[in-house]
């Protein structure tokens, strides 16, 4: 809910959301108790109370692929997280990116970048990297009320501190923290919570009448506890211009539930890649290469076009001439693309910046640079004035394979605008 809020900060609309139901055997049993009829209930609320379509698919899938980065995987619930999204883009064309709450999870984040990427759309994690202690602070103060609905952590109980409310929580959340470096956030699965009332809800608050609390481990160090909730009823906002009854929230064929079932398709958007693949000339005798080595192990090429006024054939042709040039001086080198830990691109125009990364990301894949792609800056130069050309290369190689990088593509208060085919 708060990363919605956050959402509407940076000026955006929220216009829809998509909810994942677990597989009826679900292991996590936090899943299990809150899909049970009331928990149901509870999420097409949600909706409701936003005045927003829901649009719902039941997990087919299990978790297939345990790698950090994600790889299409057939049967892996990412899979199902796909064809969610994507039937919400086929419904709402006009959707053009995706909230998620990470704060601390590249795991979550990777996979949400993956299935943005495949449909087109921008990965917005706006919470991602931020002081969860902060966070805390400033969902309080913004009016989020949640409870916790889950406990699993040295210095929470279930008796005491299942259902209670996070401002409550919040002084001991923040002394376990200095005493046990415990997650105040409970982004390490500390804790769970389920939100009963926030500013985005326009229409109603949410009320829990009755609940039980489940106790799953009575851990002497850390005892892991579930509340489940029986029974719930809203309350309409004063000056709210909808009426909402339980009757209604239950009702199934509401016209803001979508059901999203049937087999997983794959659009087109997947494949674009594939239609442009890496040029593959062997030579152009209208390019020069400069190489200059800063030592043994860590040495920069440069490459531009040597004969612009009769050689030019603009941005695209020019860039592909300079990168095939690159990868084969990497290749007499027995290197590639994953050596190179710094690019310095060079363009005449950035009004062509997005043809100069369509031929980029041709070259240099994720797919050939098994630890990360490398980091980039793109800065427009007089370069056809100079006589070198529409694009101009420069990139920093390194003969071992030892680079570290970090490649996010989640628009966020950490990475604000700084996205694209390159490490930050």
């Amino acid at each position: 809910c708060f990363s919605m809020m956050r959402c509407l900060d940076y000026g955006h609309k929220v216009v829809a959301l998509a909810n994942l139901i677990p597989l009826d055997d679900a292991v996590d049993e936090l899943d299990s108790y809150m899909y049970q009829t009331v928990g149901h209930q509870i999420v097409v609320c949600y909706a409701k109370c936003m005045g927003l379509p829901l649009f719902r698919r039941r997990i087919s899938g299990s978790t297939r692929d345990h790698a950090l980065k994600y790889s299409v995987t057939a049967g892996d619930e990412v899979e199902d997280m796909f064809a969610l999204l994507s039937e919400v883009k086929r419904r709402i064309p006009s959707i053009g990116a995706v909230s998620s709450g990470a704060i601390a999870s590249d795991y979550q984040r990777l996979r949400v970048e993956s299935v943005c990427s495949r449909l087109g759309l921008v990965s917005l994690a706006y919470m991602w990297r931020q002081d969860q202690t902060l966070l805390l602070e400033e969902m309080i103060r913004r009016g989020i009320v949640a409870i916790t609905v889950k406990v699993a952590a040295m210095g929470l109980k279930p008796s005491v501190h299942l259902g209670k409310e996070l401002a409550e929580l919040k002084s001991h959340l923040l002394q376990m923290n200095e005493s046990f470096g415990i997650n105040v956030c409970g982004e390490g699965g500390e804790y769970e919570t389920l939100t009963l009332d926030c500013p985005l809800f326009r229409n109603a608050r949410i009320v829990l009448d009755d609940f039980e609390v489940i106790l799953h481990s009575a851990d002497s160090i850390a005892s892991v506890g579930i509340l489940h909730p029986l029974a719930f009823h809203v309350e309409p906002k004063p000056g709210s211009s909808s009426s909402i009854g339980d009757g209604a929230i239950a009702e199934e064929n509401s016209s803001c539930l979508y059901e999203v079932n049937g087999a997983i398709a794959h659009t087109d958007g997947e494949t674009k890649q594939t239609l442009n693949p890496t040029p593959t000339s062997d030579a152009y005798p209208d390019t020069n290469v400069c190489i200059s080595k800063t030592g043994k192990t860590l040495f920069s090429i440069g490459c531009w076009i040597e004969e612009p006024s009769s050689a030019s054939q603009g941005m695209k042709a020019d860039l592909v001439k300079v990168l095939s040039r690159i990868e084969n001086q990497l290749k007499d080198g027995g290197l590639s693309w994953a050596n190179v830990l710094y690019v310095h691109l060079y363009i005449s125009s950035m009004k062509e910046f997005g043809l100069a990364n369509e031929v980029y990301v041709s070259f240099i894949t994720e797919k050939k640079c098994h630890l990360g792609v490398p980091s980039r800056s793109t800065i427009e130069l007089p370069l056809v004035q100079a006589g070198l050309g529409n694009a101009y290369v420069e990139v920093l190689v390194s003969n071992d394979l030892v680079k570290r990088v970090l490649h996010v593509q989640s628009i966020s208060c950490w990475a604000p605008s700084c996205i694209g085919p390159y490490s930050q």
